[in-house]
């Protein structure tokens, strides 16, 4: 299974096309179009969501509410185009274009995607690399969350700390509606007016805030990846997954980073006897992964989000076609995205394990998968 999206910021679309998806798969609007909705929301969130409404169109490998083992292609409008039709025209001319951007942005791709691919209207280069690309990624994990669905495999992200406030309690699964109904993606009250205090602050000033996301799947059946060879290791698979969305720059699985100043005794997790599994954990150290492969316990997912490197109060730069000193280009942007980024992690992951799910297990058709699965967990609850 694989998929490409392609599309601008400002263009008039972006457009992923998924191809491997089994047949028979239920699939339609209301499975996509709530991710993408909870994606543009979440407390210091900026004006690009408010002109924004997001909706994905099935424009092929799906009829009568089912895939067709065809490719999918989705489509999502880009609303906001109407007032760059003439900035973003793909013609010749009308040189230079207006919002030309020379006045490079610290923290983004600006400056070396400029050299890289020598843009001086450094705006070739914003337009790809924007965050906005993650609609279209959200889109494409909200099928492959449908898929995993299917399979009984459930899954679900929440803000674990944003800025200096961190959420402490544990999760429960029993959290869910609470998340979801918070604008800050957490359960705890307290917390969250907290940090919506510091998010206020934060946008007085000009400045951005990154936080701590954690995403977590359970219902996984185990032996998805691979220890016989370093690119089919899962953890090293939704790692590079994980890093390539927008300002990411740090994960880990389960308590990696903790574990790390621990002895081996304190970290890895015994395993005892259990009449109905066969064998249980009491700790999940792990996060659910041992080997590259998944172990049946719940997958956790804990990544860094830096703050966002467009600022308001703009930060020392050097104009590339000057290059003279000068203060940074502002585009209309965020104080914070930490709320919006557990939703598309918890996307991108979905897809890393579908993938897997399909590796292991093939199957042209969302039955014959079904029955697979089903076999691998009766397997090895009787190991």
């Amino acid at each position: 299974m694989r998929f490409l999206t392609a599309g601008e910021s400002h263009g008039p679309r972006l457009t992923a096309i998924i191809e491997g998806l089994p047949s028979q798969l239920p699939l339609g609007k209301a499975d996509i179009d709530p991710w993408l909705r909870k994606r543009q929301g979440g407390y210091g969130r900026g004006r690009r969501m408010v002109i924004e409404t997001d909706e994905a169109q099935l424009m092929s490998g799906v009829r009568g509410g089912v895939t067709t083992g065809a490719p999918v292609t989705l489509d999502i409008e880009n609303r906001d185009f109407r007032n760059w039709t003439e900035i973003m025209d793909p013609a010749a001319g009308n040189w230079p274009r207006k919002k030309a951007l020379t006045d490079a942005r610290p923290g983004h791709a600006d400056l070396s995607g400029g050299i890289k691919y020598r843009h001086k209207d450094l705006r070739d280069v914003l337009e790809r690399a924007s965050a906005r690309e993650t609609a279209a990624r959200v889109a494409v994990g909200a099928v492959a969350l449908k898929l995993l669905g299917e399979l009984g495999i459930e899954g679900a992200n929440f803000v674990r700390r944003l800025a200096s406030v961190e959420v402490e309690s544990p999760f429960s699964w029993d959290h869910l509606e609470a998340i979801e109904n918070s604008d800050l993606r957490t359960w705890d009250e307290e917390a969250a007016a907290q940090m919506r205090e510091l998010i206020d602050q934060a946008k007085v000033g000009g400045d951005t805030l990154g936080g701590i996301l954690e995403v977590r799947f359970r219902g996984l059946p185990v032996g998805l990846g691979s220890f016989t060879h370093w690119d089919r290791k899962l953890d090293g698979q939704i790692a590079g997954a994980v890093m390539s969305v927008q300002a990411m720059k740090g994960v880990e699985i389960g308590q990696a980073f903790e574990n790390a100043s621990r002895p081996g005794s304190g970290v890895h997790d015994a395993l005892y006897p259990d009449e109905e599994k066969g064998y249980r954990r009491e700790t999940n150290g792990a996060g659910g992964l041992e080997g590259g492969m998944t172990n049946g316990e719940e997958l956790i997912v804990r990544v860094a989000m830096k703050p966002i490197a467009t600022l308001m109060k703009p930060l020392p730069t050097v104009n590339v076609v000057t290059h003279e000193a000068s203060d940074a280009a502002r585009e209309r942007s965020d104080t914070t995205a930490v709320p919006a980024a557990g939703v598309i992690l918890q996307c991108v992951i979905g897809w890393v394990l579908a993938e897997a799910v399909l590796e292991k297990f093939g199957g042209d058709t969302l039955p014959e998968l079904q029955e697979r699965v089903a076999a691998a967990r009766a397997y090895a609850a009787e190991y």
